[in-house]
């Protein structure tokens, strides 16, 4: 398995391509924004060499594009060869979007712009997500960030993501919600509930895939076109990045790494959930007599947790770095990020031991991949989602997004 990770092209490179075909302007307005949006600063004639399409009508568009106020224009830049070049940029105030993680005991909604920078937000903890309460406290708060815009801001607002773990209503036990929420859940329509309370398109993600393209988003170019994420948190969130694509699957949950069967401390085989995770942190510091609010981890003195949590980094080390296996064996990636809801510097040991722990595998040969730590954090999962829906709408996705 190779550790190689390509060094000078950026995933989204490979997105920004345009056609010629008179049919296809949405398609080519989308490549020049992706080329925009992932090269801040870029000339007509940058342009045009990016995306593939002729200057004529990368003009034509960009005058179509800074007439909807998607685009700024930077002062005019001399004494270069040829022609005087304008930088373009993506006007921060173009759009704006709604993203919201309904967590096993929080939930968080904020408001994105066009830059991907967070302008507002609201959080609410609680001992579960009760599907009885969850869209109007959804509704709630995003009235409360809505009121604070301005008109103008307000009518470039269009677009609600929703990040949620996996099979909410099955496992809606393990964090002890009552016996009739698992039906409540399995009846309860999110994205009409909150779609027709607040007026906004609303889509649904995975929380492990909103939170892997809120990283790959976030990291600096040049943006790797492969790689494992977990997301270390009440469980394990996870996602994939291969081949230039985020790997959602039919249903939008094919990343479900935490569920993958890993043996634990006695023999047995268990989802890696249960090892390397804020929940099973939990349940070893409660049974050794330490008290930890589960709703309130950002209180958490955690230089008390001593050889609690030595071990539980240890054993979540060596659970992750199997599961980092046998992902490799499916998509080949030379690059692991771990990011989670602890401090940094808690994170950064985990890092360091699942590097120690993919070097121990008894496998030959065997190149461990690299492992970094994230560039988000416990906001991932609502960064991302909000910005799934901008790019959505307004950018390239994949070639036969751009062919149909």
């Amino acid at each position: 398995m190779s550790s190689t990770i390509e060094p000078l092209r950026d995933i989204f490179d490979a997105g920004g391509r345009g056609l010629q075909h008179q049919g296809l302007r949405r398609a080519n307005e989308r490549a020049v924004l992706t080329v925009i949006g992932f090269n801040p600063g870029v000339s007509n004639a940058d342009i045009s060499r990016l995306s593939g399409l002729a200057p004529q009508t990368v003009s034509a568009i960009l005058t179509d594009i800074d007439r909807a106020g998607l685009i700024t224009r930077g002062e005019v830049l001399r004494g270069r060869r040829g022609q005087p070049a304008t930088p373009i940029f993506l006007n921060p105030e173009g759009a704006f979007s709604i993203g919201v993680e309904i967590g096993w005991r929080h939930v968080d909604v904020l408001l994105l712009n066009l830059h991907a920078e967070v302008m507002d937000r609201r959080r609410k903890a609680y001992d579960f997500p009760d599907a009885a309460t969850i869209a109007a406290d959804v509704v709630t708060m995003t009235a409360s960030i809505v009121a604070a815009l301005s008109p103008e801001r307000r009518s470039r607002l269009v677009d609600m993501g929703v990040a949620l773990p996996t099979n909410i209503a099955e496992n809606i036990n393990l964090v002890a919600g009552t016996q009739d929420q698992q039906a409540l859940w399995h009846k309860l329509d999110l994205v009409a509930e909150l779609s027709g309370a607040t007026g906004l398109e609303v889509s649904l993600f995975n929380d492990g895939n909103a939170a892997c393209w809120a990283e790959l988003i976030a990291f600096p170019r040049p943006r790797p076109c492969s790689f494992i994420y977990f997301l270390i948190s009440r469980y394990i969130a996870a996602g994939i990045v291969g081949e230039g694509m985020l790997w959602e699957g039919p249903t939008g949950n094919s990343a479900n790494l935490g569920s993958m069967l890993v043996g634990d401390s006695s023999g047995r085989q268990r989802p890696a959930h249960f090892t390397a995770s804020i929940a099973a942190l939990i349940q070893r510091l409660h049974a050794a007599g330490i008290q930890a609010n589960a709703c309130a981890i950002e209180d958490w003195d955690w230089s008390s947790f001593g050889p609690v949590l030595d071990q539980w980094l240890a054993d979540s080390a060596e659970a992750l770095a199997l599961v980092v296996f046998n992902t490799a064996t499916v998509i080949e990636s030379g690059l692991v990020v771990v990011d989670g809801i602890m401090p940094r510097d808690i994170v950064e040991r985990l890092v360091k031991q699942l590097e120690a722990a993919l070097r121990q595998l008894p496998i030959t040969p065997y190149q461990p991949p690299q492992v970094m730590v994230g560039h988000v954090g416990p906001s991932a999962p609502s960064i991302g989602a909000a910005e799934l829906t901008l790019y959505r709408r307004f950018f390239s996705r994949t070639q036969a997004d751009i062919a149909g």
